[in-house]
Parts: structure tokens; C-alpha cells; sequence
């Protein structure tokens, strides 16, 4: 790792990288419909439409490109959860270099795919890239080829900061903030140092998912921090330690970071695609997402702000997930679990409280004589309307449960109601979160389903960062320890569901 760089020596590093031999100067592009909705004006620059269909490229190059010719015999290998992957990839055969990339086993196959077909030899270890790194870092000690960091690197900085040179050639007007997303610090750094060097009035906000904000916790705490984990949802920004050299240009150049929600992520790929009809993948959306917040957040109007849409390399099964969210992330529908009257004429009058509201769902399983628990899915313009709906419901002496934000209803409930059962002795519900991929399940059965009776199973695969189980297990008091020993060893993330009103009302 290279020494500090003052930021002149960071401006004319940007000025003078080599990035065009491989790059296009992407367009920055109004969003008109989302700009409308939003009430301030939204620019996209579009790092999707490079040939690798991300911005990674830049870096790759600028660092793969300054390499003496002894180095370049030796080879390049890096680790990557595809983006950079395709950058250095790309770079190396364009240079006429032998390239190694290490991937994540979760990375989408469309990456890993792109990798291959550029040339380079790919290598699948670990569940995250922190694993794939360290893997990578050895193979590079063991081979003598150059390790090209994906964003730990002054040369990779540089390159990643052209984005910015771009923006403010291209806008040439007032621009208020510039959105960036965030992983482990390489774009977001060199797009900082060089507008808050030429332009120090401009925000500069990064953006992160929830469940991978290592650089938001840094910030916060004065240092890096690494986290236990991360989800991959977003899997190009599923980092769990930011750069020594992007967090120190991020202490001292960026404004904020602010964290989404993967539900604010899959709105902001279906706002992308409905203003350009192109599809970002999730990292590449998180600006917009940022955006949307912030100028929410901030109740500001009238606004000029620009998002980076970073990248497209979208793993196309992973659609079914993201449509299901949007409209939950985009706050448009409600889901709720209303208890009527078993009596006649009681579904008739919960519609008509409804009144126009478009139903989106509904599922009903007889309970007894006396209640019947409604689980139902209505559209609304927005969370406060939904929290309207659900105070009204109750006026008229209705019980509502607002299950909008419940994980377990949305993503499993809704696929199991009517599923009462008979008084199930000892049951307890969890909800088990695995990395998708082959024989997670078959260990994930093989350490639990041996020693206790499982009364309930539900699993979905959404083409998403992990996969999803709902188990109901028999489990008498007299076995709770040598259970929640069990539990531990399997070594996935689970939670107790027992008591959700998701479970209470239509499952158990």
C-alpha cells in the first residue's frame, strides 16, 4: 500500500489516468420520471453502459496499465464479487497479460460467466469477498503475479475518479450532491477527493445497504471497522472492511453515508428501468435509492443531484425477488392482517372500508366460529397512508396488524396462509437465512431434522443473497438445550418466529 497523497497529487492522477483505451465517457442522463416524482432534478451517469456494464474498468486499467513489462509476464489476480473481476479480466487482455480472478461462491453466475470469456482463469472460494481476498492474496505470494486490489489502491482510486472529471464536464451547471455507492471505498474516494478539490460546495453522499455499511460504521467510530458479516444482496458492495486509503479520504472529503434497505434498493431498479428501461443490479441502484431518501429526508425541492447508476451486471432469476419488493420499497402497498367477524356480511364490509383501494392480495383460512383472519395486500400512495388505514380499520372495531415491515410475513407467510394446522404439541417456529448455494440446504436438514419432528417447512428460492426457510419443530422443554446446541452448530443466522402475530394468527 502506497503512502498519503495530497490531493493535488490525487487531481492529477485522475487528470492523467489511462482509462480511455477502454472506457467510453458515459452519458449522464436526466431521470424525467423519477425527477418528477422526486421534485428535485435527478441525473444518472451511467457507468451500466460500459462494456463490462460497470464502472470497475477504470481502475482495472489504470493499475494494470502502469505495470512494467517484467510484471505483466508475471500476471495479475485479484479477488472480486464480479464487477472488478471483469475490469481486470478485461484489462489483461487488452495488455496481453495472464489474469486470476477469485470470486465468492455466491457471486452470480453471469459475472463469473463474463470473466471466463474474457480470458482470465477463475477461481470460486469463500462465502464473501473478505474470504476471496485473503485466498487471492496468498495465491498471488505463492506466484509472484501482481495483486490488483478492487479499491485499496491509489492507481485504482484514480482511475475510479474520472467519473467525477466526467460529471462536472458534462453538467457544466450548479449541481447540489452527487450520490455514490459504497463498498469498500474506491469509487466514492477518488470521486471525492476530485470534486471537493474543484468544486467543495458539492455534497458528496455515499450509500450503503443496511447489512453491509462497513464504511457508515467507520465514519461514525473515527476507524475502520470490520463487520461479523454481510448480506449479499447487493453483492458488488458486500465488503466488511473498508480500504486504509479510502477511508482516509473518505474521513476527510465525503459529506455522509447513508444506509437502504433492500426493499428501497428493488424500488430504485424498477424506477431505473421505468425512466431508461435498462435494469441496474442492486449495487448498481443503491445512489438512486440514496438519492430518493435524502432528498426525502431533507424535504428539499427544486434540487439538482446526480447518481452514480454504477453497474447492470444483474443475475436475471434474481428479478422475481426484486419485483415482489419494489412495491414495498417504493411504499405502495401495505400488508396487513385484519381479524373480522365470522358472521355473514363482515367480508362485504371490510371491502367497502377498503373502499377504492386496489387489493393486491388476499388469503383467508376459517379459524373458528367466531373470528376469521384476513391476510391482505392493498395498494397505497405512501407508508403514511398504510398507517392511516390501519388506525381506521381499528375505528370501525376491526383488529388490524400493520405486517408491512414483518420479514416472516413477506416473505413466507403470504405463501402459506391457510396452512392451520391441528394443535401441534411443542412447536416452535424459526426463520433460517443460508447462502444460496448447492448442499446448504441438505446440511441445514441434515443437522436439524434428525433428532426433532419438523411440523412445518417452508423454502423459496427467490434467486436472491440467501436462502430462505420457515421450520416449525417439536422440540419438548426437556430437550431446549441440547436444541439450542444444535442450533449453533448448524452456524446459519436464525431467528425465533414462536411469538410473530404473523405465526399466531394464520399458522399456528
Amino acid at each position: 500500500m502506497s503512502t498519503a497523497h495530497a490531493p493535488n497529487d490525487y487531481l492529477v492522477r485522475i487528470l492523467t489516468s489511462r482509462v480511455y483505451d477502454v472506457a467510453i465517457e458515459s452519458p449522464l442522463e436526466r431521470a424525467p420520471n423519477l425527477s418528477a416524482r422526486m421534485g428535485n432534478q435527478l441525473w444518472l451517469k451511467r457507468e451500466d453502459l460500459q462494456s463490462v456494464f460497470s464502472f470497475k474498468l477504470r481502475g482495472a486499467y489504470n493499475k494494470i496499465s502502469g505495470l512494467s513489462r517484467q510484471a505483466l509476464v508475471a500476471g495479475v489476480i485479484t479477488a472480486s464479487a464480479g464487477n472488478h473481476a471483469q475490469g481486470v479480466a478485461l484489462a489483461a487482455q487488452k495488455l496481453g497479460c495472464r489474469a486470476t480472478i477469485v470470486m465468492p461462491l455466491p457471486t452470480p453466475q453471469i459475472k463469473v460467466s463474463a470473466v471466463r470469456a474474457r480470458g482470465a482463469e477463475v477461481v470460486l472460494h469463500g462465502d464473501s469477498y473478505d474470504e476471496a481476498y485473503a485466498h487471492a492474496r496468498a495465491l498471488a505470494q505463492e506466484s509472484g503475479a501482481t495483486y490488483v486490489h478492487a479499491y485499496d489502491d491509489p492507481d485504482v482510486i484514480a482511475g475510479q475518479g474520472t467519473v467525477a472529471m466526467e460529471i462536472l464536464r458534462q453538467h457544466g451547471g450548479h449541481i447540489d450532491a452527487v450520490f455514490v455507492p459504497v463498498g469498500g471505498g474506491g469509487l466514492i474516494a477518488g470521486v471525492a477527493v476530485y470534486i471537493k478539490t474543484l468544486k467543495p460546495e458539492i455534497k458528496v453522499i455515499g450509500v450503503e445497504p443496511e447489512d453491509a455499511d462497513a464504511m457508515a460504521c467507520s465514519l461514525e467510530q473515527h476507524e475502520r471497522v470490520l463487520l461479523s458479516q454481510v448480506g449479499l444482496f447487493a453483492d458488488g458492495v458486500a465488503v466488511k472492511q473498508v480500504g486504509k486509503e479510502t477511508f482516509r479520504l473518505a474521513s476527510q472529503y465525503v459529506d455522509e453515508v447513508i444506509r437502504v434497505d433492500n426493499d428501497a434498493i428493488c424500488a430504485a431498479i424498477k424506477d431505473v428501468f421505468e425512466d431508461t428501461r435498462s435494469i441496474l443490479e442492486p449495487s448498481g441502484a443503491l445512489s438512486i435509492a440514496g438519492a430518493k431518501l435524502w432528498c426525502t429526508r431533507e424535504a428539499v425541492t427544486d434540487k439538482t443531484v446526480v447518481a452514480i447508476a454504477s453497474g447492470a451486471n444483474m443475475n436475471f432469476e434474481r428479478l422475481r425477488y426484486i419485483s415482489e419488493r419494489a412495491e414495498l420499497g417504493e411504499q405502495r402497498e401495505a400488508v396487513l392482517a385484519v381479524t373480522i367477524p365470522e358472521t355473514p356480511g363482515s367480508f362485504k364490509a371490510f371491502c367497502t372500508l377498503l373502499g377504492a383501494r386496489n387489493i393486491t392480495e388476499f388469503n383467508y383460512r376459517y379459524s373458528d366460529n367466531s373470528d376469521a383472519h384476513v391476510f391482505a395486500g392493498v395498494q397505497v400512495a405512501s407508508r403514511d397512508e398504510a398507517t392511516q388505514l390501519v388506525a381506521m380499520l381499528k375505528d370501525n372495531g376491526l383488529v388490524a396488524v400493520d405486517l408491512t415491515d414483518n420479514e416472516m410475513a413477506k416473505l413466507h407467510v403470504r405463501h402459506l396462509v391457510g396452512g392451520h394446522a391441528p394443535q401441534v404439541e411443542y412447536e416452535r417456529v424459526f426463520r433460517f437465512e443460508f447462502p444460496e448455494r448447492p448442499g446448504a440446504l441438505m446440511r441445514f436438514l441434515n443437522s436439524i431434522g434428525h433428532h426433532w419432528n419438523i411440523s412445518l417447512f417452508h423454502y423459496r428460492n427467490h434467486g436472491a443473497d440467501y436462502g430462505r426457510v420457515l421450520v416449525g419443530i417439536q422440540v419438548p422443554p426437556e430437550d431446549h438445550a441440547s436444541f439450542q446446541a444444535s442450533l449453533d452448530q448448524v452456524g446459519y443466522r436464525y431467528w425465533d418466529e414462536s411469538q410473530n402475530p404473523a405465526y399466531t394468527l394464520f399458522l399456528s
